[in-house]
């Protein structure tokens, strides 16, 4: 199944509070929303996708509670981009300071930030086109490193603020780098 895009704009143009009661509304529904305005409906992934998926945030958590540097998110969170996008990352992480900056109203809603990391899992009914250009729209909105990991062909493409992509042959591990310091993650469980 691949995701729906629908364009509302013609007809309406949802507030940001409109769009995240659409979301409470449909919480069986996964939804992102494009910087204009075009609504995302993205499928459910697969057991393998998921199960992969739950490890990698699994990894990311438990760093996080052993360093306590920020705050990590799995793929239900939504941030709002400073694009105007809403969008849900597999796996995301955010400084603590940053997090802290926040009110509660906008640490219960849809953090109006981006994060400092993100990674994109691709699933098999994934467009690596449309993965590749979300990664590139979470490093223009601020995100300081971004893995996009291709199970099928066993890359990763590795994007950093200001650099070129580097792409990846079959690691055996990516490292945190100085975003997150210390964190290690154990790529062979997610192929």
């Amino acid at each position: 199944m691949n995701a729906l895009t629908v364009n509302l704009k013609p007809v309406l143009e949802l507030t940001d509070e409109q769009f995240f009661q659409l979301c409470q509304a449909n919480r069986d529904l996964r939804f992102e929303r494009t910087a204009t305005g075009e609504l995302i409906i993205m499928p459910p992934t697969g057991g393998e996708t998921g199960n992969r998926n739950a490890g990698l945030t699994a990894q990311l958590w438990i760093w996080n509670e052993q360093y306590k540097m920020g705050i990590a998110f799995d793929s239900s969170t939504g941030f709002k981009l400073p694009n105007g996008a809403d969008r849900s990352p597999d796996a995301s992480w955010l400084r603590l300071e940053r997090w802290n900056a926040l009110t509660q109203e906008q640490q219960t809603k849809f953090i109006p930030l981006c994060p400092d990391f993100v990674v994109e899992l691709l699933s098999p009914s994934d467009s690596l086109k449309v993965a590749q250009e979300k990664m590139r729209e979470y490093i223009d909105n601020g995100v300081r490193l971004g893995w996009l990991i291709n199970r099928k062909l066993r890359q990763v493409e590795i994007y950093r603020q200001g650099q070129e992509v580097e792409v990846l042959e079959s690691p055996v591990t990516l490292s945190g780098e100085d975003v997150l310091q210390g964190f290690t993650l154990n790529i062979e469980a997610i192929w």
